[in-house]
C-alpha cells in the first residue's frame, strides 16, 4: 500500500487541510448545492406526480432523486463549516453528516445496478417485458437497500475514535475525511465488498452481455428508439460510475490500509467527484423520462422568450426614443 506524507498541516490548530482546499469546497459545495437542488427537486416532482405511467425504471429514478437530494440537504452546514472554520452544531451532528460520506455512494450504486438489471431485462429478455411494470418488486428493492445501508452506516455515529475531541469538538474533521473510520476496518471492506464490488460486478455482467447480444444481432426484436434509448442510459451509468465513484472507492481502501493521518488531495479529488454525481444524474434523469425533457425544453423555450420580449421591447424604446429626439430637432 502507499503511504500518505506527512504535511505541515497536522501542526495548525484546529485546521487539517490548506487553505486552498477550504475554498475550493466552499465554491465546489456552494455549486453543487444550488444546482443538484434544482435538477434533482425537479426530477422528483417529474417522476412522482408528473409521471402518469410508472415502470420500474421511474420508481429507481425517484429514489435516485430523492437520495441526491438527501445527501445535498447536508451540504450547507459544510459550506458553513468551511466558511467560518468552526464546527457549531455539536459532535452528534457532526457523526450524522459524516455518515453521509459513506452512506450515499452505498445506496447510489445499488440503485445504478437495479437499472443496469432494468435495461438488462428490457434488451436482453423481452420475453419478461411485463416485469419492468412491477412497481412492487422495485419498491421492495429499494426499500431494503436503504434499510441494510442505514444498518451498515449506523455503527459510524457510535465509533470511540475521535479526531475533534482535542478541539473540544469545535471542529468536525470525520466530515472531510475517512480516517476515524479505521475502528472498524473490517466492517468498511465488508461494506466495500457489498456496495462496491458486488453492485459494480453486476453492472458489467449486464452490459457485458447487452454487449454480446448487440454484436451478435439477438435484440433484433427490439424497436430501435428503444434500443438508442437504453444504449445512452447504459453509457450514461458507465461514465458516472467510472468517473464518480470508482476513484473514491479505490482511494477509500487504500486510505483503510494506511497508517498515515495527514490531509491527502487525492482523497479530498475523489471525494469531489463522488459528491458531482448528484449534478451528473440530470443526464440519466434527461435520457430516461420525458416528462424532464419537457420541462427543461420547456425552461428554455421560457427564456428564450424572455430575451425576445426584452429585446423587442428596448428596440421599441429606442426607437421612441428617437422619434422623441427628431421631433424636437424638428
Amino acid at each position: 500500500a502507499t503511504t500518505i506524507p506527512k504535511t505541515n498541516y497536522d501542526m495548525m490548530p484546529g485546521n487539517h487541510y490548506p487553505e486552498e482546499y477550504r475554498i475550493s469546497s466552499l465554491v465546489f459545495y456552494s455549486f453543487v448545492f444550488i444546482v443538484g437542488l434544482v435538477v434533482n427537486a425537479t426530477a422528483l416532482w417529474v417522476f412522482s406526480c408528473s409521471t402518469k405511467k410508472r415502470t420500474t425504471i421511474t420508481i429507481y429514478m425517484m429514489n435516485v432523486a430523492l437520495l441526491d437530494i438527501t445527501f445535498i440537504f447536508s451540504l450547507p452546514f459544510r459550506i458553513i463549516y468551511h466558511g467560518k472554520e468552526t464546527w457549531p452544531f455539536g459532535d452528534t451532528f457532526c457523526r450524522i453528516i459524516s455518515a453521509f460520506t459513506v452512506f450515499y455512494p452505498a445506496i447510489a450504486l445499488w440503485l445504478l445496478a437495479f437499472i443496469s438489471v432494468d435495461r438488462f431485462m428490457a434488451i436482453v429478455q423481452p420475453k419478461h417485458i411485463k416485469e419492468l411494470k412491477n412497481t412492487k418488486k422495485a419498491l421492495l428493492a429499494c426499500t431494503g437497500i436503504w434499510i441494510m445501508t442505514l444498518a451498515t452506516t449506523s455503527p459510524l455515529l457510535f465509533l470511540r475514535s475521535d479526531p475533534d475531541k482535542a478541539s473540544n469538538f469545535t471542529t468536525c474533521m470525520k466530515m472531510l475525511d475517512i480516517i476515524h473510520l479505521k475502528e472498524v476496518n473490517m466492517l468498511n471492506f465488508s461494506r466495500l465488498i457489498f456496495f462496491f464490488l458486488i453492485p459494480l460486478l453486476i453492472m458489467m455482467g449486464c452490459y457485458l452481455v447487452i454487449i454480446y447480444n448487440f454484436i451478435h444481432g439477438k435484440t433484433s426484436k427490439l424497436k430501435p428508439k428503444a434500443k438508442e434509448r437504453s444504449i445512452r442510459i447504459i453509457v450514461t451509468l458507465i461514465a458516472q460510475v467510472l468517473v464518480c465513484f470508482v476513484p473514491f472507492h479505490i482511494c477509500f481502501a487504500l486510505m483503510m490500509l494506511n497508517e498515515g493521518t495527514s490531509y491527502n488531495p487525492w482523497a479530498a479529488f475523489t471525494t469531489f467527484l463522488m459528491n458531482l454525481s448528484t449534478c451528473l444524474d440530470v443526464i440519466l434523469y434527461y435520457i430516461v423520462s420525458k416528462q424532464f425533457q419537457a420541462r427543461v425544453i420547456s425552461v428554455i423555450l421560457y427564456r428564450n422568450y424572455l430575451r425576445s420580449v426584452r429585446r423587442k421591447s428596448f428596440r421599441t424604446a429606442s426607437v421612441r426614443s428617437l422619434n422623441n429626439i427628431n421631433s424636437e430637432m424638428i
